[in-house]
């Protein structure tokens, strides 16, 4: 049982497996926990093709629908009002939406962010198609007109943004985002924190869900002064940040810049100094990072990388870097690239792989229940090496004889 964690309703489970097995925790919340939703425009069950909500069906079958998301338990009420009124807003505007990106339009999705406190950040995606820049102008100061001054002021936006999007998804470096009106970040109350959370930024979409989640991987971590902390793939650094106190220092990696300048904010808001937060790809940062620290210094990663795992370059440089004692990988779709991912970490030395170091060994799993309503959740698992671990014991007590 991991100590400290509440929830845990049941005994951990070895027999057959191949490691510890917890019983799910489960999350604190489970009615409108969603602090982020996204929202489609398409054809409604009527036909209307300005239709804010959810896809049913699929597009193999060809039967996609477009359907209101009000009876959705995890979405809050809040989300519902937003998407509501902006589906008000497009059936008044004589400009199309755009439901396939070659076939013209213009309104694309909407995304809601919400924090504890009932602020609220809308992010309007546009396709510009061949408009001008002044024509652009005056739909931006329409949708804005009609959320301060219009029906949708219901709504109390904190923010609103809008993104000119030409494909399915635009980072801020390929298009920025454009505060219309309001605060540009929200923030939010995690674990003793104040985090800054950025339209872009990744943030775990539970809130009171991710504050389980990042103590059960605190506790699996077992990091102290002497550890230095990898947080990879850290979106706004929550991990790293919340163990910064225990560790002797953290290195964060994300490839989202916004949500790097968040980490950063974060960091020293709360007065927190030892924490590094690079902005790129973890494939070209970590191995040099890895290059340039001091040899004997006895690492733990995290991991916590997308749907598509982590790619091949960090796998090898983890592998292949003795220091790494402990590993927490934490995964949002157990199956796919993640069984490849653990396979690689796993499997004994392949130099046709490059894959040189020791195996990791794992050594717990423990589901978290982020996403109630749906039939996903977050893995953590724990792998440790042994051989590196009792190699860097070895030279640490060396090097305090010799002192």
């Amino acid at each position: 049982m991991l100590n400290g964690v509440n929830g845990i309703v049941t005994t951990p489970q070895s027999e057959g497996l191949s490691c510890l097995l917890h019983p799910i925790i489960p999350s604190p919340v489970i009615i409108g926990y969603r602090n982020k939703s996204t929202f489609s425009v398409n054809r409604g069950p009527d036909g209307n093709p300005k239709t804010v909500g959810y896809y049913l069906g699929t597009w193999k079958d060809g039967n996609i629908v477009c359907v209101r998301s009000n009876h959705l338990k995890n979405i809050p009420e809040k989300h519902d009002q937003v998407a509501q009124y902006y589906e008000m807003f497009l059936r008044q505007s004589p400009m199309d939406p755009c439901l396939v990106f070659h076939e013209g339009g213009y309104w694309r999705e909407l995304t809601v962010r919400t924090n504890s406190q009932g602020h609220t950040m809308a992010i309007i995606n546009f396709h510009p198609q061949e408009l001008s820049q002044e024509e652009l102008c005056v739909q931006k100061e329409t949708i804005k007109e009609f959320f301060i001054k219009g029906p949708g002021a219901v709504c109390d936006l904190t923010s609103l943004y809008f993104q000119e999007s030409t494909m399915t998804r635009c980072s801020h470096q390929q298009s920025p985002y454009q505060l219309l009106f309001g605060e540009p970040h929200i923030f939010e109350e995690l674990l003793g924190l104040k985090v800054r959370i950025s339209p872009d930024a990744f943030f775990q979409i539970n809130t009171a869900g991710a504050e389980v989640l990042y103590q059960t991987i605190g506790k699996l971590t077992g990091v102290n002064s002497n550890t230095l902390l990898l947080d990879i793939c850290c979106g706004t650094g929550v991990i790293g940040l919340s163990l910064a106190q225990h560790a002797s220092q953290v290195l964060g990696i994300e490839l989202v810049e916004q949500a790097v300048e968040d980490a950063r904010w974060t960091a020293a808001f709360n007065g927190i100094t030892n924490c590094e937060f690079h902005a790129g790809r973890a494939e070209q940062i970590l191995p040099q990072l890895l290059k340039s620290k001091k040899d004997g210094q006895s690492i733990t990663a995290v991991v916590n990388p997308a749907r598509a795992g982590l790619h091949y370059k960090v796998v090898r440089a983890i592998r292949n870097c003795q220091d790494i004692h402990t590993l927490i990988f934490v995964s949002c779709k157990p199956h796919g690239e993640t069984t490849r991912n653990l396979i690689e970490l796993c499997c004994p030395p392949d130099s046709a792989k490059n894959l040189l170091g020791e195996p990791f060994v794992l050594r717990e799993a423990v589901p978290v229940d982020l996403f109630p309503h749906t039939p996903h959740w977050r893995l953590v698992l724990k792998a440790s090496c042994t051989l590196n671990l009792l190699v860097w014991l070895a030279l640490y007590h060396l090097n305090h004889i010799s002192n």
